[in-house]
């Protein structure tokens, strides 16, 4: 049977806190329990209360069923048994108990009880009006401080009360119990930032969404009311940085990244040594040391300073020599970001590119990408070292000067790192917010200019400005709060530093005047401290930037994360051209699921041939266009060129030997030159000037001042729609393709400079397979082939004049222009003859 001794061993007192090196046991293991019981129980009797008036019970289908929730209440039981096994084994084992080992016990396991109490209160109702995902900050705290009394421990390795020696079964046995303890409030401390067991959204949010159209009403980037935390899927995030924190196949980078590491390596030892040696000059000055001696040890500590800087290492010779090594890895990073995002965007499908809001989408590449830089920079040169000075330091002064200045430096460090933390992710929805009223006014003011014509057309200027004059407004609006929550947490940070240097200088100045400590050592810990505050004053930055640049990465990355609709597919050939016959066999397809525009079309294309697609608006002519371009893939049947199924060959290959002539041309902001030689990017200026001729624009582009070297202007403005068609089909000359595809190209012009394109267009198709989109059928009577669509279907074809025998429906729509073009005709020869009589 256990002997009952008295409260703690050795008949001590409870109130000798720090005993050989270390706290008491006794003293320990009735405070920790103590605060623990009292946070959990007084603050989670509010919590309580307040989900007894405003809370409601969550519907069954939105608690989530996570095998990680369970595993939270496991690891919570676990620990409120844990004590009662140390009672088992010191009962039985070792025959002798202590009071403050049944306290203990009791008060820790009613602590934990009240955790999982509140654990399954926050699994299974919600606060009627909380917006808010995660577990509440009662939890959160406890959490919190139970791994922080963990770490406290650490502090008393030196202690033989203590179990750190393991010299003994006893000692190895609460060792276990200790390392039990540490895993399970470190996992639950974990557990809680991601907060498995509740809604993976807000649950007011959750309950009232709709389900949206994907394909109509999606943003194409997320908007800021999202309130999951940056660090939502930090392994997949920091998985895209690395390969550009570590160039492949650069072997000059790569040393250079190496480089740079292990002077960040001597910069924290030097850190280290420009303390130390500034305390020994004081010492020796005091002390009356030869001048040879103190000499060199001022030579020495201002070398290090050198070397260090006026801050720590913040302009030192190792921190610049670091950084401008580094502008080198910078650049390839930023370049290969760019470079890859780009060419990703060029991937992306016709259907994400018409739905694309461009200023929107140019603004989060920009930050995006600079936000990378951000990163890399903060995470490997300024949070890695700041929490290795931080291990330095509490190594250092609890191994040279006493345990307390370790407990003051891992305290002060603890709280400022918590709370900087905490309130960064409480204002991050604020940075969110802030960036998309910045997407917003940037994209309305780049949809208002691009737009200009439209504008003017409507004289619609002030309501442009008044629009974009309240977008500026409701981003400032963010703004401000955004710098509002930035000055309280930076008056909390400075709150915590002052406290704790407060705490520490006293305690300094103390053993001072008690002769434990020389005057140098004064002088050394006000010195490090202030060195270590420093970076430490500017972690809450840091963590700032790191939070801003997740949150600025995070549309870049939903681009990144967008899906090539149309790819390639595995060992993909290239396209054998050979006589250009171009087959349609029961194709269907449809842009939205249950609404098919093509349906069941069927029509081949012999080589040399021109086919021409006539009918209304939104019967498939263009639709068409785009399949054979493979724009989009077909939903059924199966689209050939030269018996080869142009979804299993390679896109770039298929496209090289198609040139398109569209209705809308679209020129680049550049000059007439280069807009041609786009067809061919290696034509020469001779070629160039050929297919200039061949499309009847070389002698009007001569006319102009500065002749071929030109300047467009943005889409081609500063041309006419005919000068601009003739370029379009000049780059299709030039290009050389075995097929051409006219989808309207002349319908949007008067009918001399239509006739005249036609003329061109006649040299271009000439023995090519021709397949035209057209609305003016005049335009096609000498096809080889016409097919009348209608509501996705082929419901006429043939030549022309078999069209017409036949009455049909193109016999009407030919009827039907030929008396609009009477009625023009004759409205045009009864207005000249009054104009003429004004006139005269």
């Amino acid at each position: 049977m256990a002997m009952l001794g008295g409260y703690c061993e050795g008949n001590n007192s409870i109130t000798q806190a720090w005993v050989q090196q270390g706290f008491q046991p006794c003293f320990f293991f009735t405070l920790v329990p103590s605060v623990l019981l009292s946070v959990c129980l007084l603050l989670g009797a509010l919590q309580y209360a307040c989900y007894a008036r405003f809370s409601r019970a969550m519907e069954p289908k939105y608690i989530p069923r996570s095998r990680l929730y369970r595993g939270q209440v496991l690891l919570s039981l676990l620990l409120a048994l844990q004590p009662f096994g140390g009672l088992l084994w010191q009962g039985v084992g070792l025959r002798q108990l202590y009071g403050y080992m049944l306290l203990y016990a009791c008060l820790w396991a009613l602590s934990w009880g009240c955790a999982i109490a509140l654990l399954q209160l926050e699994h299974t109702r919600v606060l009627a009006h909380d917006r808010t995902r995660g577990h509440g900050t009662v939890l959160l705290l406890f959490w919190a401080l139970a791994f922080a009394a963990e770490n406290l421990t650490l502090v008393c390795w030196r202690s033989p009360l203590w179990w750190w020696a393991l010299e003994d079964t006893n000692q190895k046995v609460q060792f276990g119990f200790w390392l039990l303890r540490y895993v399970c409030t470190f996992m639950l401390f974990i557990l809680g930032m991601k907060a498995p067991g509740l809604p993976h959204k807000p649950y007011m949010l959750l309950i009232n969404e709709e389900e949206r159209d994907v394909e109509n009403n999606q943003p194409l980037l997320t908007d800021g009311s999202r309130t999951t935390s940056t660090w939502k899927d930090f392994r997949r995030k920091l998985r895209l940085l690395v390969p550009y924190m570590w160039p492949r196949g650069n072997h000059l980078l790569q040393g250079l990244v190496l480089f740079c590491m292990a002077l960040m390596g001597l910069e924290r030892a030097i850190n280290v040594f420009v303390p130390i040696y500034y305390k020994n000059i004081v010492n020796e000055l005091t002390m009356g040391a030869p001048w040879h001696t103190l000499a060199w040890t001022v030579c020495s500590y201002v070398g290090l300073k050198f070397l260090q800087g006026g801050g720590a290492g913040s302009t030192g010779f190792v921190s610049n020599m670091r950084t401008f090594l580094w502008v080198w890895v910078q650049q390839f990073t930023n370049r290969q970001v760019q470079v890859q995002l780009f060419s990703h965007l060029h991937g992306l499908s016709l259907r994400w590119h018409l739905g694309r809001r461009t200023g929107e989408v140019l603004r989060s590449v920009d930050r995006g990408t600079s936000s990378i830089n951000s990163l890399l920079s903060y995470i490997i040169f300024s949070i890695v070292p700041t929490i290795a000075d931080i291990v330095i330091s509490i190594v250092y002064f609890t191994s040279v000067f006493s345990a307390w200045f370790g407990l003051i430096i891992f305290v002060c460090m603890s709280l400022y790192l918590t709370l900087t933390i905490f309130i960064t992710e409480w204002r991050t929805k604020y940075r969110r917010d802030m960036n998309t009223r910045d997407n917003e006014a940037k994209s309305r003011a780049v949809d208002s200019l691009l737009n200009f014509e439209t504008v003017k057309y409507y004289n619609a200027e002030s309501y442009e400005v008044n629009r974009f004059n309240d977008a500026i407004v409701k981003y400032q609006v963010s703004e401000w709060k955004v710098s509002a929550s930035l000055g309280l947490l930076n008056q909390t940070q400075n709150l915590v530093i002052g406290l704790g240097l407060l705490a520490g200088s006293l305690l300094c100045a103390y053993f001072v005047t008690e002769n434990k400590l020389q005057v140098g050592d004064f002088v050394l810990f006000g010195t490090y401290i202030i060195q270590l505050y420093t970076p430490l004053n500017w972690f809450g930055t840091y963590y700032r930037m790191i939070q801003n640049s997740f949150v600025d990465m995070e549309n870049m990355f939903e681009l990144f994360h967008e899906e090539q609709e149309v790819k390639d597919v595995v060992n993909a050939s290239d396209l054998r051209l050979e006589a250009g016959q171009i087959e349609f066999e029961n194709v269907h397809f449809s842009y939205i699921d249950g609404k098919e525009i093509l349906q069941d079309v069927s029509f081949s294309v012999m080589p040399g041939q021109t086919l021409a697609l006539v009918g209304p608006s939104g019967s498939g002519k263009s639709t068409i266009i785009r399949l054979l371009f493979r724009f989009y893939d077909v939903r059924g049947g199966c689209i050939r060129i030269d018996g080869q199924d142009i979804s299993q060959v390679k896109q770039a290959s298929l496209r090289a030997h198609i040139g398109v002539v569209p209705q809308d041309t679209v020129l680049f902001n550049d000059t007439i030159a280069n807009n041609i030689r786009y067809g061919r990017i290696l034509a020469t200026d001779q070629e160039v000037q050929e297919a200039a001729r061949a499309a009847d624009i070389h002698d009007r582009i001569l006319s102009f001042p500065d002749g071929y070297n030109t300047q467009v202007g943005e889409r081609g403005l500063k041309l006419s729609g005919g000068e601009k068609q003739r370029v379009a089909i000049a780059r299709t000359i030039l290009k050389g393709p075995h097929i051409i595809l006219l989808d309207e190209a002349t319908s949007a012009l008067d009918t001399e400079t239509e006739r005249n394109i036609q003329a061109s267009l006649a040299k271009v198709c000439a023995h090519r397979t021709t397949i035209v989109v057209a609305h003016r059928l005049s335009t096609v009577v000498g096809a080889d082939q016409i097919l009348v669509l209608k509501d996705g279907h082929i419901v006429e074809r043939g030549r022309h004049e078999e069209l017409l025998q036949k009455g049909g429906v193109y016999a009407g729509m030919w009827l039907q222009q030929q008396t609009g073009d009477e009625g023009e005709n004759k409205e045009h020869h009864t207005e000249k003859p009054q104009s003429s009589k004004k006139v005269s």
